[in-house]
């Protein structure tokens, strides 16, 4: 089929996540049809560097043979068996016994799921568990944060804080929200210091307003990825920390975008100093070549689901795909071999650090932030009120749409444009990147006067 074929078909039969199916329609979509390296290429054979890694995932960018080697010679061998019935694989143990030397120290034990949706839901199966183990049937309530994102599924998307997602289902209704640390939205005339402390003793306000004996778990990203990278102010994460620990309250950190290395550490955990009690995966454990989730379980955890006896009535048919594991181990393998993260942290998250904060001198930007291998724009009319040019966020789409005609893949997320560019981007195309995304920020500042 050519390109209009292709499109027509997707029209009447493919239905996208997160997509306005009659604007969609109308517009047609871009047909993806290969990728090397961190650039792909579509059908008019038009080429982009990919600032987002395909979905935040393939941080190896797309030219590991060894991957789908990995993938093929296991196919050819077990394409599958599952570990229900007290079966295992080769494949499975070891990406447990390789996960649990990556992760930190207090994590020795894995719950494999296909995705992190899947994983989130997992936690929350994780965490009543352990509290009935132990006599607390009263601590329920799940505290997350406003804006965060934990996945699409009905729980996964409760968890997460994204009001126009909880328009359209009924969220479960033993999960509350708190502020977000989102210092440049939120922060009004404090500084970020004051305003992360601020955001933190909100959660403590929530437990007390709840009661602490009722509150099982607090789950959060380390920073919120989908909600528009908004990371967090120094102070925030030491001040949450000790709340949690003053009222014995499970900690869940959310990896799914910011493991394996984006923040230049091997996970966002180690890069703030937190010993989390559950711990979600997905995304680039496999470098997005083959679907793969779980929950690393923490020892306190684990030793309570695993010696107090009974059956924990939980699993999936795909938990440790022999073929998804072999990925991960493939991926994880390369990440150690070439030190990956270590250039990450050492040299090309501080050389997109100083090239990203020159883009924050354009006249349509009012912050430009970046940790390790992530970044975000924040697109204003006006500079000092730090006032959007309309109150739909209109301006990221277009920004978006322009960058894209310059060769480059940003994420619009409302008015705020982020990047997640492959951990294997060199300074030259990081400074590739820069020059793009100041292109269009120029056209998007001519198309919006």
């Amino acid at each position: 089929m050519n390109k209009s074929e292709l499109q027509q078909h997707d029209r009447e039969h493919l239905l996208h996540p997160f997509t306005d199916f009659n604007d969609l329609g109308q517009q047609g979509t871009r047909v993806i049809t290969r990728a090397e390296g961190a650039y792909i290429t579509d059908i008019d054979g038009t080429r982009l560097l990919d600032g987002m890694s395909g979905l935040w995932c393939c941080n190896l960018g797309y030219s590991r043979k060894e991957i789908s080697d990995a993938i093929y010679q296991q196919l050819n061998t077990l394409p599958f068996y599952n570990s229900f019935f007290q079966c295992t694989t080769v494949p499975s143990i070891e990406l447990a016994d390789a996960l649990a030397e990556v992760t930190p120290a207090h994590m020795n034990n894995v719950f494999f799921t296909g995705s992190g949706s899947e994983a989130n839901d997992t936690n929350l199966r994780l965490i009543r568990r352990f509290w009935d183990l132990q006599d607390k049937a009263e601590k329920r309530i799940v505290i997350s944060r406003k804006n965060g994102y934990h996945g699409s599924t009905i729980a996964g998307a409760s968890l997460g804080g994204m009001s126009g997602m909880h328009k359209q289902f009924q969220p479960l209704d033993y999960i509350e929200h708190v502020q977000q640390p989102y210092w440049f939205a939120e922060g009004g005339d404090m500084s970020p210091e004051e305003f992360g402390i601020q955001a933190a003793r909100s959660l403590d306000e929530k437990i007390q307003e709840l009661g602490p004996e009722k509150v099982a778990a607090f789950i959060a990203e380390p920073i919120q990825g989908a909600g528009g990278v908004v990371i967090p102010p120094e102070t925030y994460w030491p001040e949450v920390k000790k709340v949690l620990e003053q009222y014995d309250i499970l900690l869940v950190m959310d990896e799914v975008i910011f493991g394996f290395g984006r923040t230049g550490e091997w996970f966002g955990a180690d890069y703030y100093g937190i010993k989390p009690d559950l711990m979600t995966f997905a995304k680039a454990v496999t470098n997005g070549y083959f679907p793969l989730g779980g929950t690393m379980v923490s020892d306190r955890v684990a030793e309570v689901i695993k010696s107090k006896g009974g059956e924990f009535t939980h699993g999936y048919t795909y938990s440790a795909h022999p073929a998804a594991c072999m990925a991960g181990l493939a991926t994880i393998n390369i990440l150690r071999n070439e030190k990956i993260i270590e250039n990450v942290r050492d040299v090309t998250g501080p050389y997109l650090a100083k090239r990203w904060a020159e883009l924050a001198e354009h006249p349509i930007v009012g912050e430009a932030r970046s940790l390790g291998m992530v970044g975000a724009l924040e697109l204003v009319k006006d500079k000092g009120s730090r006032a959007r040019f309309d109150d739909d966020c209109t301006a990221g789409s277009v920004c978006r749409d322009l960058s894209i005609k310059h060769g480059l893949v940003m994420r619009a997320v409302g008015d705020a444009m982020v990047i997640a560019p492959p951990l294997i981007i060199t300074t030259e195309q990081v400074d590739e990147l820069v020059e793009k995304a100041h292109r269009a920020l120029d056209d998007t500042a001519k198309a919006l006067a």
